[in-house]
Formats: C-alpha cells, sequence, structure tokens
C-alpha cells in the first residue's frame, strides 16, 4: 500500500475517534503465540494494523526468512482479527510510527526489559510513538519463540549443520559464547597488508561495439568500498578496543577522505608511502546491473619489481602503538617483502597468516617467505595449486601441506563445503558452511579469518570458533563487496536464534 493511501485511511479512522492499534514483527512462522499476542492487542482499540519487517532487514539467522515478505503478508491477511497488513520497508518501526500514529504500539513480554533488545530498537520505537502522544504496551501472554520452533524441526537448516549446531549447543549456551565473544574487547590487534580500494560499476551491455570487437556497457551506478587491511580492520573494530592497520598508501586525497569518513573511531590509521609517485591499489569491477555478474575487472597495481626498503617500514613501523597479536593479509601487491615478513615474525606476537593466490600473484608463492606462523588460512583451490595436487583427500592434503609449511593451526576455506582446522597435534575440526543466497563472494575468507584469528587468540573452542566464522562469512556474502562489515551485535543475534 502507497503511504499517501495509507496516510488518508488513517486520517479517516482518527475522525472516526477511532483507536488504532500497531503490531510489528517478522511473523516468519505463525504459532498460537501470536494469536494471543494479537488478540490482546486487538482489546486496546478499533482498528488493528500489523506491519511486516521486508526480507533484507531480517536478522534471524541464516536461512530467514523461511517464508518471504509476500507470504508472510498474505498468511496474516487472513486472520480475522487484524485490519489491515502492510510492510515496513526499513531496519525499525520508526518511519512506520511516525505515519500510522497508533494510540498503541503493542510488543509481546520479550519486550518489557527493554535494555534486554541488544538493537536498541525498541527504546526509538517507545521514543516515536510517544513523541505523537500514543503509549507503548507489553502484552502478558505466554511468549512462543519462532526461532526455537524453526531450530526445533530443522526448517532453516540441512542435516549437516543441524548436527554441527547440536554438538555445539551440548557444550555451549548462548551465555557463555556471549562472554567469549565479549573476551575478545581486551585484544588490540595490528592488520597487515595492503589497503585495497574497489570500485563496482553497475549497468546494462549495450552490446558489440560497431567499430571494434569489445563490449559497451551503459553505467547506470557506482560505488566504492574499502577493501583489503581495511576491510578486516571494519569487521573486528566492534568486537576489540583498537585495531591498528600498517599498510602502503598513495594519500590521494579524495580516497583518503573517504576513508576516514567511514571507519569506527577505534581503527588506527599507520599509512606510509613508499615513494613520491605510489598511488594506492584500485580495483575496478564491471557488473550487470539485473543478475550482479561480473564481466570485467580492471586493476591498477604497484609495479612488480617494487621493493620497499626496510629501513623505511621500520621508520614508520615505530609509529603504531601497543599491539597483542598480528593478522597478516598477504594480497601479493608488494607490500609484504622476504625481509618484511622475517622482521613481523620475530616481534614475538601471534600471527594469523592469510596469503592470497589473484591474477597479480598466480606466478608467485608468497608463503615461502613466512616462518612460525600460529594460524594458517588458505582456501583448498589455493592449497592444491601451491602443492600441484587436484586429486588427493583433503585431510591428507592437509597434512602433506603442514608438513611443508609449519604452523600451529590451518584453517582451510572450501566454498560450500565448509571449513576445517588442523591443530597442532594435527587433530581436525570440520564446521560445514551456512551460506545461503550468496550475492557476491569478494571478502568472504577475509571475513572469516578476521574473526576466527581472534577468538583462537582468545583461546576459545576451536569448534566454536569455526562457526562463528562460518556464520560470519556467511552474512558477508548476502551483500555486495565489502558494502556491510560484520558487527558485534548481528553475529550474537545470529547465534542466539541458531542456538534456541
Amino acid at each position: 500500500m502507497k503511504s499517501y493511501t495509507l496516510q488518508k485511511q488513517i486520517i479517516k479512522i482518527k475522525s472516526q475517534k477511532k483507536k488504532i492499534v500497531l503490531c510489528h514483527g517478522v511473523f516468519d512462522l505463525i504459532h498460537p503465540g501470536h494469536i494471543n499476542y494479537f488478540q490482546s492487542a486487538k482489546k486496546l482499540g478499533d482498528y488493528l494494523f500489523v506491519s511486516v519487517t521486508s526480507d533484507k532487514y531480517i536478522n534471524k539467522g541464516i536461512g530467514r526468512p523461511i517464508f518471504n515478505q509476500e507470504i508472510r503478508m498474505n498468511f496474516l491477511k487472513q486472520i480475522k482479527l487484524i485490519d489491515q497488513v502492510i510492510l515496513s520497508d526499513q531496519s525499525s518501526a520508526e518511519e512506520l510510527i511516525e505515519l500510522v500514529k497508533p494510540d498503541f504500539y503493542v510488543k509481546g513480554p520479550d519486550y518489557k526489559i527493554n535494555k534486554n533488545d541488544r538493537t536498541n530498537k525498541i527504546l526509538l520505537e517507545k521514543k516515536k510513538v510517544e513523541k505523537f502522544g500514543g503509549k507503548i504496551k507489553y502484552t502478558n501472554d505466554i511468549s512462543y519463540s519462532s526461532s526455537e520452533l524453526i531450530n526445533k524441526f530443522g526448517l532453516d537448516l540441512n542435516d549437516e549443520q543441524l548436527k554441527f549446531v547440536k554438538k555445539i549447543k551440548k557444550k555451549f549456551d548462548f551465555e557463555k559464547i556471549s562472554l567469549h565473544i565479549e573476551k575478545l574487547f581486551k585484544l588490540s590487534p595490528l592488520v597487515v597488508g595492503e589497503i585495497i580500494i574497489d570500485e563496482y560499476f553497475f549497468g546494462d551491455v549495450i552490446g558489440k561495439a560497431s567499430k571494434e570487437p569489445h563490449l559497451v556497457m551503459n553505467v547506470k551506478k557506482e560505488k566504492i568500498y574499502l577493501g583489503g587491511s581495511l576491510a578486516i580492520a571494519r569487521n573486528i573494530s566492534t568486537f576489540v578496543k583498537k585495531v591498528s592497520i600498517f599498510s602502503h598508501f598513495g594519500y590521494e586525497k579524495i580516497i583518503h577522505s573517504y576513508i576516514k569518513k567511514n571507519i569506527n573511531k577505534n581503527i588506527q590509521l599507520n599509512l606510509f608511502k613508499p615513494y613520491k609517485e605510489f598511488k594506492t591499489v584500485y580495483k575496478k569491477r564491471f557488473l550487470d546491473i539485473v543478475s550482479n555478474y561480473k564481466l570485467f575487472g580492471s586493476y591498477f597495481i604497484p609495479e612488480k619489481h617494487l621493493k620497499i626498503d626496510l629501513s623505511l617500514i621500520k621508520k614508520n613501523f615505530k609509529k603504531i602503538g601497543s599491539f597483542d597479536c598480528i593478522i597478516i593479509c598477504d594480497y601479493g601487491h608488494n607490500l609484504i617483502s622476504k625481509d618484511f615478513a622475517y622482521f613481523l615474525t620475530k616481534l614475538k606476537k601471534k600471527i594469523s597468516l592469510n596469503v592470497q593466490i589473484n591474477s597479480s600473484s598466480i606466478r608467485l608463492n608468497n608463503l615461502k617467505k613466512y616462518k612460525k606462523i600460529n594460524n594458517l588460512f588458505i582456501n583448498e583451490n589455493e592449497l592444491r595449486f601451491i602443492m600441484k595436487d587436484s586429486l588427493s583427500d583433503i585431510n591428507l592434503l592437509n597434512r602433506k601441506f603442514k608438513k611443508v609449511y609449519p604452523c600451529e593451526n590451518l584453517i582451510v576455506t572450501r566454498g560450500i563445503q565448509g571449513v576445517i582446522l588442523l591443530d597442532k597435534d594435527n587433530k581436525s575440526y570440520r564446521c560445514p558452511a551456512f551460506s545461503t543466497n550468496l550475492v557476491d563472494k569478494v571478502g568472504a575468507g577475509d571475513s572469516l579469518l578476521s574473526i576466527v584469528s581472534l577468538l583462537l587468540e582468545a583461546k576459545v573452542d576451536k569448534e566454536l570458533s569455526l562457526l562463528i566464522g562460518s556464520l560470519v562469512a556467511a552474512i558477508y556474502v548476502k551483500s555486495m563487496g565489502h558494502e556491510k562489515p560484520i558487527k558485534k551485535d548481528l553475529i550474537l543475534n545470529h547465534l542466539e536464534n541458531i542456538l534456541k
């Protein structure tokens, strides 16, 4: 329903001196608790509006909602208690409250203690209701949980995922897990790796150029995302007290200004310019606006022959404040030389490392320059490429790889097949993938690296660490590029729902 049509309807109801009641929620799986909730709400007034959160703003967990917004709305329309069902296309009900101006805004008993709402949305909604002369009411009905019912019947997880989650639930409840995550706040990690600026161009392919053999695109919109070490720092910034970045940077004014506007205050930038003409790594991708299919990429990468003098690195490294662990993501764009890698490993800090093979470093084996790594992250395809083995069983290959490249924990990401961790005692842990609705794979591995590195540093259970990391990656691939950095509250919300 269009807002102006809804406004006319509300004015008419108000003119008849009738009381408007508003309920708001996801309503993914309707159960007796919802019916009791609607009955209690209807008793407060004459006209009951029920607003439904649109699909894109639902953060109840991986695989949610079970039913899309059209199905959820159509089901509610069959309930006679409800006079009007409307879609809320916002992250909270604030805008809708401003439009409807209900006499009563009704929430379930779970919201009576406002501080228990991790998102703080209930406080904002309450303030908005009272601003327009309404009152917020909480029902006393027996509370049921849609998430608990969905988990009980395995509606959003496959057998492998259910089995793994049940294993975690036997060892931990949500309160214990949240305490483990809160421990991370004490950490001050240092992220070392290239800053990468990703620019996405969305448009329509018009066709082939008339006189030359290339496609022509009509660009409709473009977006800039902060990638590389910046993406990693942003992902962990809500989990820790402080995070520092050490990288080379061209100090382009527009880029520098954009970075400062889009990072949290607890991210400390330690950037240096190797030489006067140096420019930041900049990657452009061209996508079909309808399918988001990547058509072509254009990269600006520092010269391959660039070798940064170690004395210059050490000079700038001294400016970094205190840190207690290091996360290295080597994208192969000439920041980390053999000497710099050796320098980092001699700092006597726990090191988590991800060395990536991409179009610019495919002929290089950057792993050879690293020694004494605590947590080594690698994609299965990259591992097989390095070992020149495309057929061996992954568990056998992991053990062979670890003999060649010793590390405390080897973490191998395998896309839809999940992730495997092989520890210092060669004990293997496997977690299934939880990703659904893949939009863009860019940054999935980095997001898992960033969180799991911290959890292992905090000595959190390895299987629990993999579960949290897998959930982080699953959330990350649901948005384009590095558009939405991971936030602690979102992860806690997903964990709470998946463990009910």
